[in-house]
């Protein structure tokens, strides 16, 4: 598409495969996890829906849905985040509503349509290894090929003490358990292929017990170290993990074509797009057909 789309901590930028999202560093109000992802290139085969809704205090949302497995962040955060902290949502002024209904239209005419399953493989990259973070009953460390547990004097149970500090394998994991810090019992907890690490017996319910868990307090784990954490050790296990098939992409719709042509008149009659822009974009559309 090759546009671009500027929202108050977000600008988009459409491009024939992918939507670039880069982040808005140091405005006001902007959630500290959208300053560690800083920029996120979004396959356009990761997206499962596009919506546009009314935002708060004057606002439109312009909101793309990842398909499952395909963004190891948002799976590791199991709906968990608050909306304005979800990185796929861009918030406009109310007034370019239109634009972002068009650009919505735009992404629905190119997604390839509602999926049949989870996503073969990780399309989204994380943030990527070297990570750690201090959590309330210890440090937890990342490298890229394993996850180490360094338990606290302070904080640690009887329990994590008496089992040592944890050094983990990506090859030995099926995922990993992130309870947000913003609730009671916010943990980071590893899931292992077999339910338990090295084959060992039933684990320990609560995480302050459980030697492959972490758990956070106020100030211990914070989403934007945690979460980024969680989403890398999540990918690494899938990448060690045999992949599904990919599934193939339906064929193009012509009605979807000139419906999108429709829309992009409009928004020249309105003056919201220019007359080059309105020619090369018409030129694009009708090269699909």
């Amino acid at each position: 598409m090759g546009d671009v789309l500027a929202g108050i901590h977000a600008t988009w930028e459409f491009e024939p495969d992918s939507v670039l999202i880069r982040f808005t560093r140091g405005n006001r109000g902007t959630p500290k996890l959208f300053q560690v992802l800083d920029e996120r290139r979004i396959p356009l085969e990761a997206l499962e829906s596009v919506t546009v809704c009314p935002g708060k205090r004057g606002t439109v949302v312009l909101h793309a849905v990842p398909r499952a497995g395909a963004d190891p962040l948002m799976d590791a955060a199991a709906g968990q985040l608050k909306e304005a902290a979800d990185p796929y949502r861009l918030v406009l002024p109310a007034e370019r509503g239109t634009l972002a209904e068009y650009y919505a239209d735009e992404l629905r005419a190119v997604l390839p349509g509602p999926a049949t399953g989870p996503a073969a493989r990780c399309l989204v990259p994380s943030v990527g290894a070297p990570l750690r973070f201090k959590a309330y009953d210890g440090k937890a460390v990342f490298d890229g090929e394993k996850v180490s547990f360094r338990w606290s004097w302070t904080g640690a149970s009887s329990a994590k003490w008496k089992a040592g500090d944890q050094s983990y394998t990506v090859s030995e994991l099926a995922g990993v358990e992130w309870r947000s810090p913003e609730a009671l019992d916010g943990h980071l907890r590893l899931l292992f292929r077999g339910g338990a690490p090295g084959g060992a017996g039933e684990r320990p319910a609560q995480a302050d017990q459980d030697p492959a868990a972490v758990v956070f307090g106020l100030g211990y784990g914070p989403v934007h170290e945690s979460l980024p954490f969680a989403a890398a050790v999540l990918e690494a296990a899938r990448e060690a993990a045999p992949a599904l098939p990919a599934a193939a992409a339906p064929p193009r719709d012509p009605a979807g074509v000139a419906e999108r042509i429709r829309h992009l008149g409009e928004l020249h009659s309105a003056g919201l797009v220019t007359d080059e822009e309105f020619r090369n974009k018409k030129a694009e559309l009708l090269a699909e057909l």
